[in-house]
Parts: structure tokens; sequence; C-alpha cells
């Protein structure tokens, strides 16, 4: 089987999806001015690009599976299956104007709109019935408002960085996250399909574990039922007899969320010698 060509995200994203192969068991090095990283796997083959360009390079079907956000593939209208949401790097879309700006008068007069999104920015002025110019930006484009611009569109994760340049948001877009996609064409090869659906089974595991932490306690016969009854759980607790007859040792995978309320109910009902500790991997 050929290799599994693969486009690694440059920039932000870079370290979130680096990470996401280093638990998943196939550590990345990328050393400086090279754009071929080592993936410890003789089965994959990386190159870094823009996150811009990875749709349309799959869609091309020069490489096989990549990553990037939502809001990338949607503004480069690339064909490409989406495997997987993972979920990091979320990003609302927005609309943004001067903070003392009367939204009123937008309609009144041609905006300059400076955005990195032209398409995704097209579509929503169009459907709201602007009268406008686009003025491509590349980087910094809250920066543009009021002097050079009237209205931004682009990308904010909390809205800090708008505010603090005195803008203010109108409308949210779209929504969006890190994707694992792949090109149409690599899913007609079964063997490649077969190892992404292996890589998207790792990639999901990491991310189930990074959620969950494992709980272990003892509990006496006596209050063994009561215990186990008050259990949240994946499944079924793991549950085997303490040494001696003494009662019993018991484990359950939870939600990182639930332990701050389930540590002082677990006392309640009798657990003792309670430890928590992280899961590497999550596999159903």
């Amino acid at each position: 089987m050929d290799k599994l060509r693969i486009l690694i995200p440059k920039g932000r994203i870079f370290d979130e999806v680096a990470l996401l192969f280093a638990e998943a068991g196939f550590p990345i090095s990328l050393s400086d001015r090279t754009y071929r990283p080592l993936i410890a796997a003789e089965w994959l083959d990386g190159k870094i690009m823009k996150p811009q360009n990875v749709g349309e390079l799959l869609e091309l079907g020069s490489h096989d599976v990549g990553f990037t956000g939502l809001d990338w593939i949607r503004e480069s209208g690339a064909g490409v299956h989406e495997i997987m949401d993972l979920c990091f790097d979320q990003v609302r879309i927005v609309a943004a104007v001067p903070a003392g700006l009367d939204e009123v008068a937008l309609k009144s007069k041609r905006l300059t709109v400076a955005t990195e999104y032209v398409r995704l920015a097209e579509t929503w002025l169009n459907a709201a019935g602007f009268q406008y110019r686009i003025l491509r930006t590349y980087g910094a484009t809250e920066v543009f408002p009021p002097d050079d611009a009237d209205l931004i569109i682009d990308n904010t994760a909390s809205g800090r960085t708008l505010k603090d340049n005195g803008l203010r948001i109108i409308a949210t877009i779209l929504e969006s996250s890190t994707r694992f996609v792949a090109s149409p064409a690599v899913l007609e090869d079964t063997a490649k399909r077969n190892r992404i659906e292996e890589l998207a089974m790792l990639f999901k595991a990491v991310l189930d574990g990074r959620e969950r932490v494992m709980l272990e306690m003892n509990v006496s016969k006596s209050q063994f039922a009561a215990l186990v009854t008050g259990l949240p759980s994946m499944r079924s607790p793991t549950v085997a007899p303490l040494y001696g007859d003494a009662g019993y040792a018991v484990k359950i995978a939870v939600k990182k969320s639930e332990v701050p309320g389930m540590i002082p109910r677990l006392k309640q009902l009798g657990a003792t010698d309670i430890v928590e500790y992280d899961l590497r991997k999550v596999v159903p």
C-alpha cells in the first residue's frame, strides 16, 4: 500500500494536531525550515501547509487526509469528506463594526468590508441586503476600522481582541472548529480507507480519554450494593474482591466534570481509599 499522504496545518492549529498525534502513539518531529515532518509511523507521509489550502488540495487529490477549520472548508468551497470534528480551536466567524456606529446607517451607504473570508462575507452581505466592496486582508483585520473599513468579518474565540480594538459584534456567521477531513478519491482505496478509520478511532480514543478519569476505591461488603447503585459509569464498574474477603475494589471511568461532586458522595456511600488518575485513551 502507498503511504497515506496527510496535510498538517501550519500556525496555531499545528500544536494541537501534533499533540493529538503524539497521544495517539505517532509523535511528530519538525525541524526549522522544513515542511516535511517526520511521523513515527512508516505508513504516514506528512506535509505542512496553511489551513486555508488544505481543503482544495484534498479536493484535487494530491493528498489523502488533512486537518483544517470548518471556516476554511466553507471559505474555499472545497469538496471534502469530513471524518470527525476534533472540537479544538473553536472560533466564531463574526461581523463587527466600530462600537459607536449606528447599525441603521450601515444600509444607507456602500460599505468597505475588510476580511480574509471573501466567500463567506459575500454570502452573508448579500443575504443581509448590504451594498459593499470587499477589502481583502491578510491577518490583523481588526485594525482596519474605522479609518479603512466600515465593517469587518473575522474569526474570534472570545471576542476580547475585537472589544479591545473598539469593535462590536453584530452577527455570528459561522461557528467553526478543527476537522479531520479526507479527499473523496481516497475513500475508493480500501487499504487507505482502513488506515484512515484506524487513525480516527485512535484520535477519538485520545479525545475521550482527555474528558475522563479513572476512580478506584474500596468498599465493605455491607455497603457495596448502595455504592454500586449510586455510581455513574461508561458501562458497568469493574469489581474485584479484596484480600481476606474484606470487601471489594471498584473502578469506574467518569467525566472529569463529575468528579468534584462525586467524591464527597462516594465517601457518604462508604467508599474508602479513593484514587483518581488520568486516562490516556478510552476505546468503548
